[in-house]
């Protein structure tokens, strides 16, 4: 009995090593689209915050 869970314990390890393998080799670009768009609206909101208010050498010298 000993034998065999010598024998099995590298299969376990061989067959958590290939779950692990293609988990990190997945398709992760299918965040990248979304994160962009949100990088562009952020830039968008802060032109208009910016564009809005008092002009920046106003704001510093207050």
């Amino acid at each position: 009995m000993a034998a065999l869970a010598w024998l099995l314990i590298p299969l376990f390890a061989a067959f958590g090593a290939a779950i692990w393998g293609s988990w990190a080799a997945r398709n992760r670009t299918t965040g990248d689209v979304t994160e962009l768009a949100g990088y562009a609206r952020f830039r968008e909101a802060m032109e208009k915050s910016h564009s809005a208010s008092e002009p920046l050498e106003q704001i510093s010298n207050v």
